[in-house]
């Protein structure tokens, strides 16, 4: 009978001490502002929105995520700067942005013609040391590489059929600034540069026959397929891969254990991603004979005229710098390693 005293002091003890040390770890919590340009209700944006809860669940509520979405705290190019100067801690954008710092980011966004999925080029950043040299690329710019995910490949949509390289005679369509036009240049096409909102009024009006604008799912979505008929599926010529970059300081200042914890988040995003698009590619295909959509699966001939054909502009834009030159050997030597393409 004497015991119940102690007994009830001890769970009491226990339960403040719980209190406390529940109290101490959210006092403690490390506090991450992460900008992307995604929109939350995009796929993209809803992996993000998981990538959040794991790291949070992970963690034990000791890393506490602050997700900025639609570029609402700088525009999409300026968010690798804002990080690194510590307007935030985090950029969750595409490293192409960045391109006018240094060419060797093209190749760490987007490597035109260079695999056929976007499983060949995780295999690339975790297998082909792809993560060290990107590290070592945005290290120089007081930012640290943490982990990418690639959505899936783009489509190409025409007005007129696109059985192969031969039908990009004369092709006038919608590209980005950069590489892409150069590559598409050479294989005799006619890349007209505009922004990604300016294509259906373009297919509209005739002033393009096609455009590269994104997967199959997202085309759909946009309208594109009412007017253009034709389409490559799966695609094959781009696949841009967005990123998580941390300030380097702030990346430093983590404990190993939250650094882990952010990197394995990240693996799951780029698991995630890739099934997510491959499910609303599928089910988009589904509904394209309803539409009169034609879809292009380009041969391995084909594919390997387009890859040769970018490998000449990857060894132009290789000169400009020493990082370029590194990640464009590092690409290559990968290739051939794994037989992509072959």
């Amino acid at each position: 009978m004497k015991s119940t005293p102690t007994i009830a002091l001890t769970g009491a003890l226990l339960a403040a001490t719980a209190v406390v040390a529940s109290t101490a770890t959210a006092q403690d919590a490390v506090k991450l502002r992460i900008a992307t340009h995604q929109s939350p209700e995009s796929p993209s944006g809803l992996t993000a929105a998981q990538f959040e809860k794991d790291v949070e669940a992970m963690s034990g509520g000791t890393l506490d995520l602050e997700m900025f979405y639609s570029a609402s705290i700088v525009k999409s190019a300026e968010t690798f700067d804002a990080a690194a100067t510590g307007i935030v801690d985090c950029d969750m954008t595409n490293g192409s942005y960045q391109t006018g710092k240094n060419p060797a980011f093209q190749f760490v966004a987007d490597v035109m013609g260079g695999y056929d999925t976007p499983l060949e080029f995780q295999a690339w950043i975790t297998y082909g040391g792809g993560a060290e040299l990107i590290d070592k690329l945005y290290q120089q710019y007081d930012m640290k590489f943490v982990g990418s995910w690639v959505g899936g490949q783009e489509s190409l949509n025409s007005t007129r059929p696109l059985n192969g390289v031969g039908d990009l005679e004369e092709f006038k369509f919608r590209s980005p600034p950069g590489m892409e036009s150069e590559i598409f240049s050479a294989l005799g096409a006619k890349p007209i540069v505009m922004d990604f909102t300016e294509i259906f009024t373009a297919l509209e009006t005739k002033i393009i026959d096609g455009a590269d604008a994104s997967n199959i799912a997202t085309n759909m979505s946009l309208g594109i397929y009412d007017i253009a008929k034709h389409t490559t599926y799966p695609g094959f010529h781009s696949m841009a891969a967005d990123h998580l970059a941390c300030n380097l300081e702030v990346w430093n200042g983590l404990s190993p254990e939250h650094q882990s914890i952010l990197e394995v988040a990240m693996q799951k995003v780029a698991l995630q991603i890739m099934l997510r698009v491959l499910v609303d590619n599928g089910e988009s295909r589904q509904e394209m004979p309803d539409m009169g959509v034609t879809l292009y699966d380009w041969s391995v001939e084909d594919r390997n005229t387009y890859r040769d054909a970018a490998k000449s502009v990857w060894d132009e834009w290789a000169k400009k710098t020493p990082e370029a030159a590194e990640i464009v050997d590092s690409h290559k030597t990968f290739i051939d390693r794994v037989s992509i393409g072959r």
